[in-house]
């Protein structure tokens, strides 16, 4: 089985206006209102590719209603933890540029966080099980590594997509997949990364700290693979990018996807790379048909 976990759901509220200006009333010329959270996302793009995953987390209120609902919709099976408090709201404005503002997120009481766990502790070998996004101020910084401490020799692959504090932490309980953008590597070690060869240096760092593999998005750069075996560069045609929402997200779900699949690691990061572009290059996710037509404008280079 796959297992998603989405500790800080919320509802993606997009607005499109002409111009963003402080101090002024503003018109919207379209809005579009979905549920949101990378666990989630990835749900939704194994979903129509196919795979069948459980979505977890905590969901509460008005706007958790909402997002259980969408997820529903979307055919997607979950075991959702109902908190009081309401899931939040994030805003994403496009304008000029694109403007995101991240909702507060809801307190998560110990007794749903011990129902959370519960659930965890009944995963078993082969089940995949991706922790994905933000982690609840109400909730310690190092909860993906709880988590992952949790399952240790069980035999389940845990991909790790986060940042800062919750990806540094989790790098010790050697997750088989990280996918850090290439500002997010960077931070982690102090540096910024500005090239795909500086990309693989930093990623073959997290490698020592522990991770199995690790794919580096950098947007119209394309992406990285390493592991200890190989290293990979993508290179993707330039085109301007329509929707930054779910793009990495897709990137992970592409990545178990092929890996499921019997891809080999080569095929499943060319597959990936698909994936996360054409969700970047579509109003909406990913498709197998978007993305069977976009693989062979990936060049893949082996380092």
């Amino acid at each position: 089985m796959i297992y998603t976990v989405t500790l800080n759901p919320s509802i993606d509220y997009h607005l499109w206006i002409t111009a963003l200006s402080q101090g002024t009333i503003h018109e919207a010329q379209k809005e579009w209102k979905v549920a949101g959270g990378k666990g989630i996302n990835v749900s939704k793009v194994l979903r129509i590719l196919g795979e069948n995953s459980t979505a977890l987390g905590f969901v509460g209120g008005f706007t958790g209603a909402f997002i259980q609902q969408q997820i529903e919709q979307a055919g997607i099976s979950h075991d959702l933890i109902q908190i009081e408090q309401d899931s939040r709201i994030n805003l994403k404005i496009k304008a000029q540029t694109e403007t995101d503002i991240s909702g507060v997120s809801p307190d998560i009481p110990e007794e749903a966080l011990q129902r959370l766990m519960q659930k965890i502790d009944s995963l078993q070998s082969g089940d995949y099980l991706v922790l994905a996004g933000s982690v609840p101020k109400s909730l310690p910084s190092d909860m993906y590594q709880t988590i992952m401490k949790r399952l240790c020799g069980k035999g389940v692959r845990i991909f790790l997509d986060a940042k800062g504090k919750a990806l540094e932490t989790g790098l010790s309980e050697e997750p088989f997949l990280i996918k850090p953008n290439h500002h997010e590597l960077g931070e982690l070690f102090g540096v910024t990364i500005a090239t795909p060869a500086e990309a693989i240096d930093m990623a073959r760092k997290s490698l020592q700290m522990g991770a199995q593999n690790v794919i580096v998005s950098m947007a119209g750069q394309g992406a990285v693979f390493v592991n200890r075996q190989a290293a990979y560069v993508a290179q993707i045609p330039q085109r301007k990018p329509v929707n930054s929402i779910g793009a990495g997200d897709s990137m992970v779900a592409g990545f178990l996807y092929g890996y499921r699949q019997g891809m080999d690691t080569e095929a499943a990061f060319r597959f990936a790379v698909a994936a996360g572009s054409t969700t970047a290059l579509s109003e909406g996710f990913c498709t197998h048909e978007k993305i069977q037509a976009f693989l062979p404008e990936i060049t893949i280079t082996a380092i």
